[in-house]
């Protein structure tokens, strides 16, 4: 069966699907916690940064080499590499860009089902949390965090029907084709999903200090707490060594804090860390440049392949721009101002030190729901409000695949998606079968979700401006172009972009696999992600998982391999023309 021709219904619908590509769970769990870790405005300043030098140009260049290797008829990452290197070796180069997204939808779905089924159980009042050990608790048993398989049961408190019930509705529209279902979906979930984080704002913005007793936790000291470029602490001197005791945020609790420090006789201090002071920390530009990155949805292979879908002529420089700008007002507009100041007005500053991503989402802010007045309406809007930012990113992390099968074998729809179907259902059980501690999920997030990311998008990075050249690649980029791309940006993305890359990927290695302090420089033990493969304290759910993705590569490689489109691609031939000689 041959390939049924597809395209975006409108402009307008690429733009809102490649949104809804990057507007996900990150936006509103895990940037304002690292934002509240790193130091507010210092992180913020670095975030800017590495958007505009990172994630904006190469973006830019994505979706140049997806319009391009579309007009030649390729709609998947190793078939748009093979037609812009025209080497043996590209279409394996590409593989990595199917790999990603698959990856990542075999353990992002389960976290999907959750976000269903604490909606439906908030707005259905099952969710009756008055403690952060019972919140802790439900967590626990909802995903089965305790026990392999503990989440494995056909009930309204666990992941089983939610993940059924979502595994199936994500293949129902991937099914649907691009405009009838990817499309369609992200132009409904995007905006109800905007709605639903203004209304759950405006809540959180009027909650004022909930807690008389406590006048200090308000919403404004938590947006102080994450958006300050200052930090200010109280330390602890008497030993020599200052050890930090808590973060002031706040004029009362600065006036406080001063008065408890003059009353200690010089055993504490008021210390106040300027941004600049934070900035020389390597961490943060880490963290700063991860999020950014993964935020955006630069290096997962999905950009390349949706752009494919666009007209030789439509301008990919005002639609790249414009779905990270809605990105990022979903992630600094709504989920900067939601969770963490909704978290300080109830629990306050201390409740929520080192909370961050899954734990502050599932773990904190359903106690904050639970507190709140109309609480099961907030909890249940907050929740079905990250359930939708997960289905529009889910759906994108399918179609590479698909694209990738119907181009390799040459096959329609209709058994593409039965065979990647198959594919995903195998590691998604192991994921969900493998609850406990969440291993075999978070293996895959930090192997699959990390490391191959910063992978591709490196060698996307120098494909684009080395490979394929700089002056082809924005001749590419500004045809039908509103305005063109700034000169500036040439050299960002010759030089700048794979210096920066490859020197956050160094310090990535360095701290997350080796262990090394990227302060002090000293070595430590090796990372528990690498423990858990090799030696005594191995652990089989992580030894399973690198296992799965490596069966994947190799039945992706296998295919490209075989694959007669990508043999036309790589001698710089359209698709559908005739195959090359053996």
């Amino acid at each position: 069966m041959s390939q049924t021709k597809e395209s975006w219904s409108s402009r307008l619908g690429v733009i809102m699907a490649v949104a809804g590509s990057a507007v996900g769970l990150g936006n509103f769990l895990r940037f304002p916690g690292l934002a509240a870790q790193y130091g507010g405005g210092a992180f913020m300043l670095a975030y800017a940064i590495s958007f505009l030098i990172i994630a904006l140009p190469i973006g830019w260049a994505e979706w140049a080499m997806g319009r391009y290797a579309g007009s030649r008829g390729y709609h998947s990452a190793p078939g748009a590499f093979a037609v812009i290197i025209r080497r043996p070796w590209a279409k394996y180069a590409g593989v990595i860009g199917v790999i990603i997204p698959v990856v990542i939808y075999l353990y992002y779905v389960v976290i999907e089902g959750w976000c269903l089924g604490y909606a439906v159980n908030f707005w259905t009042g099952r969710l009756h949390l008055h403690d952060a050990q019972g919140t802790v608790e439900y967590y626990n048993a909802f995903t089965g965090a305790t026990a392999d398989a503990a989440s494995l049961e056909f009930s309204m408190d666990k992941t089983l029907p939610w993940l059924l019930a979502v595994f199936v509705f994500n293949f129902w529209l991937i099914y649907r084709g691009l405009s009838g279902g990817i499309e369609k979906m992200c132009n409904i979930g995007l905006p109800l999903l905007i709605v639903l984080a203004m209304v759950v704002l405006v809540r959180v913005l009027t909650l004022g200090a909930p807690d008389p007793a406590r006048p200090n936790d308000t919403v404004a000291n938590g947006l102080g707490y994450m958006w300050n470029p200052s930090k200010v602490l109280v330390v602890q001197s008497t030993t020599g060594h200052a050890a930090k005791i808590r973060e002031v945020v706040g004029a009362q609790a600065l006036a406080k804090a001063e008065a408890e420090v003059a009353a200690s006789h010089g055993a504490l201090v008021l210390k106040t860390i300027s941004p600049w002071t934070q900035l020389a920390n390597p961490s943060l530009w880490l963290a700063a440049a991860g999020q950014i990155f993964f935020s955006l949805a630069v290096g997962f292979g999905i950009i390349i392949v949706y752009a494919s879908y666009m007209r030789p002529k439509d301008d990919v420089v005002l639609s790249g721009l414009t779905a990270s700008s809605a990105n990022e007002f979903c992630e600094v507009a709504l989920g900067g101002l939601i969770t963490v100041p909704a978290a300080v007005a109830f629990l306050g500053v201390a409740g929520i030190a080192g909370q961050a991503g899954v734990g502050l989402g599932f773990k904190v802010l359903p106690l904050v729901f639970a507190r709140m007045p109309a609480g099961s309406f907030f909890g249940g809007a907050f929740f079905f409000m990250l359930f939708l930012a997960a289905i529009t990113s889910s759906i994108a992390m399918l179609q590479p695949g698909i694209a990738f099968i119907e181009e390799a074998l040459g096959v329609g729809r209709r058994v593409s998606v039965a065979l990647l179907g198959f594919l995903t259902t195998s590691g998604t059980s192991l994921v969900a079968y493998y609850s406990r501690d969440l291993k075999a999920l978070d293996t895959l997030d930090f192997w699959g979700g990390t490391f191959l990311i910063f992978t591709l998008a490196t060698i996307q990075v120098i494909v684009f401006g080395w490979i394929w050249g700089i002056d082809r690649g924005f001749a590419e980029m500004n045809k039908g172009a509103a305005f063109p791309v700034p000169r500036l940006f040439r050299p960002i993305i010759r030089w700048v972009c794979p210096a920066f890359l490859l020197t956050i990927f160094a310090m990535w290695l360095m701290k997350e696999v080796l262990g090394i302090d990227l302060v002090t420089f000293q070595s430590g033990a090796a990372s528990s992600y690498v423990t858990d493969l090799f030696g005594r304290e191995a652990r089989l759910p992580a030894q399973l998982s690198i296992g799965l993705l490596v069966a994947l590569l190799i039945v992706f490689v296998l295919m490209a391999a075989r694959s007669k489109a990508f043999r036309r691609a790589e001698q710089g031939l359209d698709n559908h023309s005739a195959p090359p000689p053996k």
